[in-house]
């Protein structure tokens, strides 16, 4: 089980990431501008966009990114199986650090999950 808050750590992220937009406008600007344009849909649609961001940020390390991503992919209609099999690719390809982050992803897949 992962020892992060994945509600508690995006909610930290988001209050940073809005003084970050104060201090930084431009940048902010421009990464999101460059986040629209490189996940918008096209040849891929946006699920598999998100999950191939989601196998990025479990390779990388980074559980704020894991947070987000799989928040959206929840909006998106991510089933778990979907989830589940994309983190088989993340531990081929990331070895035993990507299965330790994917193990993280799958708590968040679960306590980021829609109120039913």
């Amino acid at each position: 089980m992962s020892s992060f808050d994945h509600p508690a750590l995006l909610n930290s992220l988001n209050q940073q990431l809005g003084a970050l937009r104060k201090e930084s406008p431009d940048v902010m600007a421009g990464f999101a501008a460059l986040g629209k344009a490189a996940m918008a849909a096209g040849q891929i649609d946006a699920k598999h966009k998100e999950l191939i961001a989601l196998a990025i940020g479990i390779t990388q390390r980074c559980s704020g990114c894991i947070g987000f991503h799989v928040k959206k992919l929840h909006a998106l209609g991510c089933t778990r199986a979907e989830l589940e099999e994309m983190l088989g690719v993340c531990v081929y390809m990331g070895g035993g650090p990507a299965l330790m982050y994917a193990a993280e992803a799958l708590a968040a897949y679960e306590s980021l999950a829609p109120a039913a």
